[in-house]
């Protein structure tokens, strides 16, 4: 069955403390740890994993954190074709998708990184594979795999179905269980899109004082 986006129109900025770890608490834990140290450590954090399974949301958490104590970060993936040069004002360096960057994109990459280490500024990137297994030129690739490296996994239904059930208990929403089969079923398998839906419902809900209900969600949908 084919799974839809949600594009809804309440996109948050990615938070540490949104993000439901699950199996990925160990990834969580550190990236909270050194967002909220005064002195974070320079060694770099790797994390990879299949699509979904929260490495965009991690960063953007980690680049969101830093904002909120004044502090900017760098931010390179692969839709930025011509990456600007390091700037020294920069706290952090974040790079996504590694993977599928250019040879531009690595070079750029691999001098950013040079220069953060040179500054103790931290690098925090993803991607697809874990380092020994990209095909990236070979300076940046061991740069990528020297330090902290996180694997994450996408949640299994009956993991989401959990989370989903606990987020809604903590809202004071009741979903019944075809509700729950009809969102798990038909929407985004990622856990922030989710949140996100549940948190519209919640509104919507109480904007047409109607329980939730498969038909509110299409009429939730329709109504955007």
């Amino acid at each position: 069955m084919k799974q839809l986006p949600l594009d809804i129109g309440l996109a948050r900025a990615p938070s540490l403390d949104s993000f439901l770890a699950g199996p990925n608490e160990a990834a969580w834990r550190h990236l909270q740890l050194w967002a909220g140290s005064p002195t974070r450590s320079p060694v770099p954090t790797y994390l990879w994993g299949a699509p979904a399974s929260g490495k965009t949301h991690l960063l953007k958490a980690a680049r969101e954190s830093l904002r909120e104590q004044g502090a900017s970060a760098g931010w390179l993936d692969p839709t930025l074709a011509e990456p600007p040069p390091f700037d020294e004002r920069w706290a952090l360096v974040l790079m996504d998708d590694v993977h599928l960057y250019t040879a531009v994109q690595q070079h750029a990459a691999f001098a950013w990184f040079v220069q953060a280490q040179a500054l103790q500024r931290g690098v925090l990137s993803a991607g697809a594979l874990p380092p020994a297994h990209l095909k990236l030129r070979e300076d940046l690739r061991t740069r990528l795999g020297w330090g902290h490296i996180f694997e994450l996994r996408v949640l299994d239904e009956p993991e989401r179905r959990a989370v989903l059930r606990q987020a809604a208990d903590a809202r004071g929403v009741f979903l019944p269980d075809e509700v729950m089969d009809f969102i798990l079923h038909r929407f985004s398998r990622d856990l922030g899109s989710l949140m996100q839906l549940l948190e519209h419902l919640d509104a919507y809900a109480l904007q047409t004082q109607r329980a939730i209900t498969i038909p509110l969600i299409k009429s939730m949908l329709e109504s955007e």
